[in-house]
């Protein structure tokens, strides 16, 4: 039955046992329930239980400094910890402190996409015993190629698997973990009763899946939500509750600090759809946007063009996802161009439409007009709902393989990148050419100097790991186009090929000069469009005249 505790008294985390798999819900700080995770490690501090602990989050629940980063930081101060034993972690690129501990060999960690996450936690509420799926062939998922286990105490446990699974002739994998036995989840407010709504929340993530999961037989455990208020049994409309009462033990009300929407914003109602304003207003958003550097801006500008080619194609809206970095400035380009009716955008965590945010608020989205949570948004992607696609990369190889966010002293982690990247059907993959240090790159009506480069290239032999398979996007008749400031590229049929320059860029210099292979490159190739380089609106409204 349900038990209210208030702020401070946290005695229900008492019920955490040494060894116990904990679920822990969060993306960035959104659904991320501090105030808890913060007990829970006050509790072992305090007096050494519980221990051992292994925690299962849909994302991950921490920015840099806050939720797990601030717990992973103690821990890897203490040399002798015993509190974390190991996680199931798909994303860790805004946690430094935990990404620490796993490149040290310290914990375990396995780097599960986020979508598999999200279905496997509902897998497992249906009390079945893994999830099935294509996702991950031929990456770093697959066992046969490289392993989901994120170091080498990782790879001799092996607590979460993935296996190769046989079915009507196609290869399967299968993917298995600890079923959780405690999870620490976050709404907005609960009733006195206990069903809770995340109505002020700015997405609503896998908290369901999440509390079914832990509360599924054969071994039904425990469910605590972090609310920031309690209200009058009745008061909340039966549409607006994320979770019923019985699915939830106890309810622990936390105080502000430690309830924020994102990493830096406390609440602004706009990202939780209590109001939705006119694009107009929504400047301050747009303004944050136009700060970036004109050489991404030129990036995003590009894809733009590539969906709006791709709605005159279909003739009708598209529906788009947008990545984290320069992806998710696409969002005000669309808005820039007023075409958001004509390129319709999700982002991975559940937001639809509206201005995406960025950074450490990356997942959170201004006046969005609807909001699915994290399994059903992923349900688009692996299915093929989605038209399109643009993600980041951080490395691109001869094969077309992608590596979005890994190095050895780098593990970000998944994210969200493998579902969307093998399931949606066109792909555009967005980033700079090269990486790393201070580049200085001039942006002209007349087109791009390279002033000077970054010292990292990023179009490399091999990728460190592949979480793209160039093999299976052409085995399975993808469309894949690589996007930067200076050279657009076509994958076709594992090669790469050069299709079209920035004004002023010359291809030895400053292209195959920072290449460690030589792409296919034909007798003409096009010249990027001169609009994508000036400071005015691209006036790509006037291309789809037959939309309006």
């Amino acid at each position: 039955m349900f038990s209210k505790t208030y702020n401070d008294d946290v005695s229900i985390l008492d019920l955490v046992q040494d060894n116990d798999v904990v679920a822990i819900s969060g993306f960035n700080m959104a659904t991320t329930p501090e105030y808890l995770i913060n007990q829970l490690y006050n509790r072992y501090h305090r007096s050494g239980h519980p221990k051992n602990l292994f925690i299962i989050s849909d994302a991950l629940p921490a920015v840099p400094g806050r939720g797990l980063d601030h717990v992973a930081k103690q821990l890897y101060e203490e040399k002798s910890q015993d509190f974390l034993k190991g996680s199931l972690m798909p994303f860790l690129g805004f946690s430094p402190w935990f990404q620490k501990l796993v490149i040290d060999n310290r914990i375990e960690c396995y780097g599960w996409p986020i979508g598999i996450t999200a279905y496997w936690f509902r897998e497992v509420a249906s009390g079945r015993p893994g999830l099935l799926t294509k996702i991950g062939l031929d990456t770093f998922l697959d066992p046969r190629k490289d392993d989901a286990a994120l170091n080498e105490l990782s790879r001799s446990r092996l607590s979460c698997r993935v296996e190769i699974i046989g079915l009507d002739g196609e290869d399967y994998l299968f993917y298995k973990a600890p079923k959780p036995n405690f999870a620490l989840i976050r709404a907005s407010f609960a009733d006195e009763m206990g069903n809770v709504s995340m109505k002020a929340e700015g997405i609503r993530g896998t908290v369901l899946s999440i509390a079914q999961a832990t509360k599924a037989r054969p071994a039904q455990g425990k469910v605590v939500c972090q609310v920031r208020w309690i209200v009058k049994s009745g008061t909340i409309n039966p549409r607006d509750v994320d979770i019923p009462f019985p699915l939830i033990d106890h309810i622990v009300i936390s105080p502000g600090e430690y309830h924020w929407q994102t990493g830096s914003i406390y609440h602004d109602p706009r990202i939780s759809n209590e109001v939705v304003s006119p694009a107009n207003y929504d400047s301050d958003i747009v303004s944050m946007h136009n700060q970036t550097k004109m050489y991404e801006k030129v990036i995003a500008r590009r894809v733009t063009l590539e969906l709006v080619g791709l709605a005159r194609q279909k003739k009708e809206p598209v529906l788009i996802n947008l990545g984290i970095g320069i992806p998710a400035l696409i969002s005000s380009i669309v808005r820039e161009e007023n075409i958001a009716d004509v390129l319709v955008l999700v982002i991975e965590s559940g937001p639809w439409g509206g201005v995406a945010l960025s950074g450490n608020d990356f997942g959170l989205a201004m006046s969005s007009f609807a909001l699915s949570t994290i399994p059903d948004m992923f349900s688009n992607f692996e299915g093929g709902i989605v038209d399109a696609a643009s993600l980041g990369f951080l490395q691109i190889d001869k094969l077309g393989n992608v590596n979005p966010s890994m190095l050895p002293n780098r593990l970000f982690g998944a994210g969200g990148f493998p579902v969307i990247a093998g399931g949606v059907s066109k792909i555009f993959f967005a980033g700079s050419f090269t990486g790393g240090g201070k580049k200085e790159i001039d942006v002209n009506d007349k087109g791009i100097k390279i002033l000077q480069d970054g010292p990292i290239n990023k179009f490399v032999e091999n990728v460190y790991k592949i979480s793209f398979s160039g093999y299976q996007a052409a085995k399975w008749g993808q469309e894949i186009i690589y996007i930067t400031e200076r050279a657009v590229f076509r994958l076709d049929n594992t090669e790469l090929v050069l299709e079209e320059i920035a004004p002023g860029i010359d291809i030895e210099k400053d292209i195959l000069l920072h290449m460690d292979f030589k792409p296919k490159i034909p007798t003409k190739i096009k010249e990027m469009d001169a609009r994508l380089f000036g400071k005015s609106p691209l006036n790509i409204k006037d291309d789809l005249k037959d939309f309006f």
